[in-house]
């Protein structure tokens, strides 16, 4: 349910709100991000986390003739994890992390372009991917294969929250604001919005915009089951509503692609892409090669050794020194899972990484043997299954696709929240069996477990050590810790013994769970580094910290 759009309208991008810089421009641009004094060459830079947006400022900083060492505890791709199925051919996977990828997330789609990386449309529901969809709600099951086969109550819950948008969020002349890019008219718009929804929760918004007040409790309950776009949004209710509006306004929630094979690739081909013309190294040299084919191993301490530099300490006790240092592992593993100097970052930065938020998120894959819900029942016309949201336990039923003579795949359950909680717990084979009970209220003549092939694949994010949660969603209040955690990479006014160590990835941004958003403060870290080692960008090719004060995201505390 989101709002229609003119297909002759300039695209939508995730320029902004808060801050409009064009960083799918600045990657692009055929003067390159910077140069580096030539004594700098080689220095080696320490990247704490193998990520999306570890990888990035590694693979950036390579380009401009630095030596990126990348710490990984785990396995690269961070929250991009795809898990291949036991015994199948390559590329059937279970997307245990990021598995949809807007179109308007164009600065991510650059790396995904650069490495040749195929993309089909995600079988969201009600999309033309997707077949057909069933909502089953409160004991009732509707079957569509077009919004307009829905009853009448949908339509009004999506008019209402359309007439929400534009009357009590300024969507249409913002949206157009950014399809121009025209940064001042963005900040006209989206700075009063700040101060006026930072304290308010994405509930709140519903409950009290004039559309949605005039409609019973069931509109809002439908709403909050079905949502928009992807799917049911209760469980980002108690969110700032500033959270919600910046997926709406860039359209992150709609048009959404998935990588074929899965979004691992990314980070992984990133490891071996070999650029051309790479400063001081020569032509052949990449990531992998820079490092003898291993990463170094999880981060244990970071510290403060002079003004100059931070020494890093691997899980073993080895200890090199850098003179800089990008961090791109979830903010709370900075004092929970690595021993971190307090001197490295001010009390307000500290209270800002430390209040970060995070949601709980649980999947639960399985294989089967063919995409048997294309079948149609010959009685009906129906499909055997459809992509299903429902509000029983398993809530978001997502069916992929992988081609003829292929097995499919099945995610049974995707949850989050108190429904991921629910899963906490359970064994993965307890998890499979709850989610086909639940599927069997819905499906009673459909038998799927016939049709299961291999072993299921689950994951509670929030159980992960290296992890603790799926990603940040920011409560009422914590605009101004954002801000912090964004402006981290201004780091002209910090004293000496702050400077140097910066943050990245998608719980730094403004858009938290979207990878866009750790690329974004990826090359936010990759610009820091540039002006920490009194290196520049071209005058034809400023970066955001060039452009900052003119963009700036706007300052609460002051």
């Amino acid at each position: 349910m989101t709002h229609a759009t003119s297909s002759a309208e300039k695209p939508v991008t995730v320029y902004g709100p808060d801050f409009p810089f064009a960083y799918d421009q600045w990657v692009k641009h055929p003067d390159g991000l910077g140069s580096l004094p030539k004594q700098i060459f080689g220095e080696e830079i320490a990247i704490v986390g193998g990520g999306v947006s570890g990888m990035i400022a590694a693979y950036e900083l390579m380009k401009l003739g630095l030596k990126p060492v990348i710490y990984e505890v785990g396995r690269l791709g961070g929250r991009l994890r795809s898990e291949q199925f036991a015994n199948a051919n390559e590329g059937i996977v279970a997307e245990l992390g990021g598995m949809r990828f807007p179109v308007s997330a164009t600065t991510f789609d650059h790396y995904r372009s650069l490495l040749a990386l195929e993309t089909k449309p995600f079988p969201n529901p009600l999309t033309k991917a997707a077949g057909s969809t069933v909502i089953d709600l409160a004991g009732e099951t509707l079957y569509a294969e077009s919004v307009d086969d829905l009853p009448p109550i949908y339509r009004e819950v999506a008019h209402a929250w359309n007439e929400a948008l534009e009357t009590e969020a300024q969507l249409i002349p913002l949206k157009q604001a950014i399809r121009d890019r025209n940064a001042a008219a963005i900040k006209t718009y989206w700075d009063p919005l700040v101060r006026t929804w930072d304290d308010r929760t994405f509930y709140d918004f519903i409950a009290t915009a004039p559309s949605f007040k005039k409609l019973s409790f069931r509109h809002r309950e439908i709403f909050g089951q079905v949502g928009f776009g992807t799917g049911g949004w209760d469980s980002d209710f108690r969110n700032t509503m500033l959270e919600i509006l910046r997926v709406v306004l860039t359209e992150c929630d709609d048009n959404q692609q998935y990588i074929v094979g899965g979004s691992e690739q990314l980070p992984r081909k990133l490891w071996t892409h070999q650029p051309e013309n790479p400063v001081h190294w020569k032509q052949g040299t990449s990531l992998s090669s820079l490092h003898r084919g291993a990463t170094k191993p999880g981060v244990a301490q970071i510290e403060r050794v002079t003004d100059e530099l931070i020494g890093v300490t691997d899980e073993y006790g080895n200890t090199s020194e850098y003179k800089a240092v990008i961090a791109t592992c979830q903010s709370w593993l900075l004092t929970t899972g690595i021993d971190t100097s307090e001197s490295l970052f001010s009390h307000d930065h500290w209270m800002a990484l430390d209040r970060t938020s995070y949601m709980q998120s649980s999947k639960t894959f399985v294989m089967v043997d063919k995409p048997f819900w294309k079948e149609r029942d010959p009685a009906t016309g129906k499909h055997r299954m459809s992509m299903t949201l429902t509000d029983r336990l398993t809530r978001g039923t997502y069916l992929f696709d992988n081609g003829t003579n292929q097995p499919g795949v099945i995610c049974l359950t995707y949850t989050w929240m108190a429904d991921a909680l629910k899963m906490l717990p359970l064994p993965v084979e307890r998890r499979v069996d709850l989610a086909l009970a639940a599927l069997a209220k819905i499906y009673p003549d459909v038998d799927l477990q016939s049709h299961i092939v291999g072993q299921p694949i689950t994951i509670s994010w929030e159980d992960d050590e290296n992890f603790l949660g799926a990603f940040k969603g920011a409560l009422p209040g914590h605009y101004r810790y954002n801000r912090r955690m964004f402006t981290h990479f201004m780091q002209r006014e910090f004293p000496p013994e702050q400077r140097g160590i910066f943050i990245a990835g998608d719980d730094v941004s403004w858009t938290p769970g979207w990878a866009e958003g750790a690329v974004q403060t990826a090359l936010n870290a990759t610009w820091g580094v540039i002006n920490h080692l009194q290196g520049k960008c071209p005058a034809t090719n400023p970066g955001p910290g060039d452009l900052f004060e003119e963009v700036q995201p706007i300052d609460l505390e002051t």
